[in-house]
């Protein structure tokens, strides 16, 4: 069991059943002790947000998820197609269930899925992934104000802002959460 305090942003519980996945959390302590944890819980078989507020001593079930490391194969535009490559089968996800990862997906990464029972609720990627970029605008000379930043097209097809000093064929780092620049690869 949880206790309001332990749903940091990601949690998966479970709430009549349906698993949950807290999208924001904030905590107000009240005085003489107590606080309120509010949070936005995301359905994870609906994709609904609802918002929810815990007391102190409310108990809070964690939801039975279960985790398979899988490779990407390939999409359609509208599905996207995953295999286990241990037992070689094959899942089909639609568009709504990878949702953002697509922008960061190449053929044959491995990438994690998420199950509630048999149901398939979630791709997660890793945190960062190193990328090519294929192209990347040249920076006017003379600019040297280091906080410039400009778009680059990685090899996914995403758009990122980066550096200046960033030029088509570098690979680099990036944020899957927030879709930013961490560093150029050495």
């Amino acid at each position: 069991m949880y206790q309001p305090t332990d749903l940091k942003k990601g949690t998966v519980i479970q709430m009549d059943g349906k698993p949950y996945r807290v999208v924001e959390y904030g905590q107000k302590v009240m005085g003489r002790g107590g606080s309120i944890v509010n949070v936005r819980l995301k359905n994870l078989l609906d994709g609904s947000v609802v918002p929810k507020t815990y007391k102190g001593q409310d108990k809070i079930e964690p939801a039975d998820v279960s985790t398979r490391s899988v490779q990407y194969l390939y999409n359609d535009g509208e599905t996207y197609f995953v295999m286990d490559p241990e037992s070689f089968e094959q899942f089909e996800l639609p568009l709504d269930v990878v949702g953002d990862a697509g922008d960061y997906l190449k053929e044959g990464d491995m990438v994690s899925l998420q199950f509630f029972g048999e149901k398939i609720i979630n791709l997660e990627l890793p945190k960062n992934l190193y990328l090519e970029v294929t192209y990347a605008e040249d920076v006017v000379k003379g600019d040297t104000t280091s906080s410039v930043l400009k778009d680059a097209t990685l090899e996914t097809g995403k758009v990122v802002k980066v550096p200046a000093f960033i030029k088509t064929g570098d690979v680099i780092s990036v944020d899957t959460a927030s879709g930013e620049y961490r560093e150029r690869k050495k």
